[in-house]
């Protein structure tokens, strides 16, 4: 599966233009890592957005696509997808409140 397709990186580079927050894709790997991207830098490989490696402590921040493809998680060595039904409903600074609260991101 590809992670971030064509139309998904018009619109978060289109966000990083505008410096908008709204989530626009969701990827998960593992048991407990998610990630809410909502820009794309113009490298085309650094992503800004909520992340939760399942520690405890979800962080906005900044990852690496290539970083993130060449994941894999065990035992069956899954790696991360992208959530296909993922609509973001709200800002990603509320996400991430949500999350600090809960120790997890829940979207």
């Amino acid at each position: 599966m590809i992670l971030i397709t064509k139309e998904i990186k018009k619109k978060l580079r289109a966000n990083y233009v505008r410096d908008a927050s709204k989530p626009v894709v969701k990827l998960f790997g593992g048991s407990a890592c998610t990630w809410l991207i909502s820009q794309m830098y113009p490298d085309e490989d650094t992503l800004y957005g909520l992340c939760d490696i399942g520690q405890g402590s979800p962080e906005i921040g900044c990852v690496s696509l290539s970083e993130l493809q060449s994941l894999k998680f065990p035992p069956f060595s899954l790696g991360v997808e992208r959530d296909l039904y993922f609509k973001a409903d709200k800002r990603l600074i509320t996400y991430w409140e949500e999350a600090r609260n809960r120790g997890r991101i829940v979207a």
